[in-house]
Order: C-alpha cells, then structure tokens, then sequence
C-alpha cells in the first residue's frame, strides 16, 4: 500500500487570489489553502470583513470590484508586490437576485439583470484575463504548471428555477467559458475548473430563517442538509492537488436537481 501523494501543485508558498474572500465559499477556502501554507490575498468589496478574514489568515486585503477592470488590476499588482509571483485565483465573488421576467410591478429590471451578468460573469472572466496575464511569464513546476483557475458556477446553471432568470445566465455563462479557457491556456500549463454548488450554508441563506434552512436542507438526497463551505474548499484544494481535473465542471451537490420553484 503506498500512502496518496497529491500529483499536482503543492500549495506551501503558492499564492493565490480569492474573490468574494471575505465570507463563505472564498473565506473557507482561503483558510484551508493557508492551512496549507499558501500566500492568500482576499478581493471583496466588503472592507470589515475581507480585513478580518486577510488579518486571521496572515495574508493580505485589496479591496476589489471583480467588473472593475482597474480595482482588479490593482489586487494583481498587491499580489505580485507581497509576494512576487501569483499561482491563480478562486472566484467566489458573486450576488444573486430572484425576480421573475414579467413580475407584478412589470418586465424584470433590465439594470438588475446586468449587473448579476457583470459581477458574476463578467467579474469572472475579469480575474481570469489579468491574473493569466500575471502567470504566463513565471517559472512553471517541474512538470511544467503555472497554476490554476477554480470559478464557482452553480447547479442553477442546469436547473435554474423560475425567477433565477439572471444568476442562471450568469452561472451558465461560467460554464461555457470553463472549457475554451482551459484550452487556450494548456500551452501555458494553466488549468481551469468550475465547481458548481448546489444550496450551500453561505450569508446568501443567512438571512433566512431556520425552519427555512431546514427546509432547503431537506431536499438534498445525500446528505440531508446545507452544504458546507469548507466542502467547497476541500474540493477547490483537491482540483489544485490534482493535474488531470481540468477543462470541468463539478457539481458538489448532494444529487440534488432543482424544482422548478
């Protein structure tokens, strides 16, 4: 029996920039990758807490709006500044709304619509382009990796329920664009990988009540609850770990399949 060995990057000293790392899925994985002695710099927009979160894990805070093409250039410029050479980026920052295409006060807000496509979509492949232009000139491993990109689509890319209208185009966009990335950025020895959640225990749901949580909990199959984030961050240090995940989407989802509403 030979005891696992990870066949992809190392995280100790690898640096990495998270979105959306001030709370949930991106505060979770930010302090499991530190956990493995990875150099974290947290993006939000979110001062207080991308502050706390950067100031628990010893790394580093940029405030940033991943649509913004200067704010994000910034947090790169930060990264390569602390650190000298960055490894990649977990895209966690996003919104969603519920609003319905003709609702009762008329047609869906075409304003709200856009501006879930620009933070969650846009923003995504906002981060993806700077970064990947940071990388492409560093020193790859010795076989030949520079780093990885892991983006948070979401199962309501598949099966978006009524009123999801915008953040399903939004998630649905990250998975289109997961496997064309991918290619293009293989000469680089650059990999990119989508996880896709399903109904996660993250602020978005804090603001429900319990028996509502309960509620939603309930639906999954297996197992009978929220998902976790640190769930999400063990699978986003997995995809790191492990070279042949690339060009995917993963749904980390419990064999849950949304009702329609």
């Amino acid at each position: 029996m030979c005891a696992y060995k990870p066949e992809g990057m190392d995280l100790k000293g690898k640096t990495f920039l998270v979105t959306g790392g001030g709370s949930g899925l991106g505060a979770a994985t930010g302090i499991l990758f530190r956990e493995a002695q990875a150099n974290i710099v947290i993006a939000d927009v979110n001062d207080a807490a991308g502050e706390d979160v950067a100031s628990e894990l010893g790394g580093v805070f940029v405030h940033t709006d991943v649509s913004d093409q200067k704010s994000v250039q910034q947090a790169v410029n930060v990264a390569l500044e602390q650190y000298g050479v960055i490894h990649g980026a977990i895209n966690c920052a996003g919104l969603g709304i519920a609003s319905k295409v003709i609702g009762k006060q008329g047609p869906h807000a075409l304003e709200r619509f856009q501006k879930v496509i620009d933070v969650n979509l846009v923003g995504t492949f906002n981060v993806i382009r700077l970064v990947a232009a940071a990388m492409i000139d560093t020193e790859p491993d010795g076989d030949g990796e520079r780093g990885v990109f892991i983006n948070t689509a979401s199962v309501a890319a598949f099966d978006g329920q009524i009123g999801q209208a915008a953040y399903s185009a939004s998630k649905g966009g990250i998975v289109g664009m997961t496997l064309p990335i991918a290619r293009e950025f293989s000469k680089y020895g650059i990999r990119v990988v989508s996880i896709a959640p399903g109904i996660f225990d993250t602020p978005m749901l804090g603001q429900l009540s319990d028996d509502v949580r309960r509620s939603l909990g309930a639906q999954v199959p297996f197992p009978k609850r929220l998902g976790q984030p640190r769930e999400f961050a063990a699978l986003a240090r997995h995809i790191v770990e492990n070279r042949m995940i690339n060009g995917e989407v993963i749904r980390l989802d419990g064999a849950i399949r949304m009702a329609p509403q």
